[in-house]
């Protein structure tokens, strides 16, 4: 059951190195729901809803692997989730 929605920018080099994916693989392990995508100015975004710890654990994730070492900058907005989302994937748009 989702308690919080997280919303995430990541700057540096994160597009073309497989963040979307990664992300993607890891919220689908943990049970996450959501979207990430790349935005036209280079970084990338994540929504995600799902338990805090849960949440957490998709922060951490992402960072220490391969990708924390593409990662410049982390924007971490905290909120109240909607429950709009059914699965995690990749948006195009």
């Amino acid at each position: 059951m989702a308690d919080k929605r997280l919303k995430v920018y990541y700057s540096g080099m994160v597009q073309g190195v497989g963040f979307r994916f990664t992300a993607e693989r890891i919220a689908g392990r943990l049970g996450i729901t959501g979207w990430v995508r790349n935005l036209p100015d280079g970084r990338v975004e994540l929504m995600a809803e799902g338990a805090e710890e849960r949440l957490k654990d998709l922060l951490s994730d992402i960072t220490s692997s391969t990708l924390g070492s593409y990662i410049q900058d982390t924007d971490v907005k905290w909120s109240e989730p909607t429950g709009e989302f059914s699965g995690f994937g990749i948006r195009f748009a």
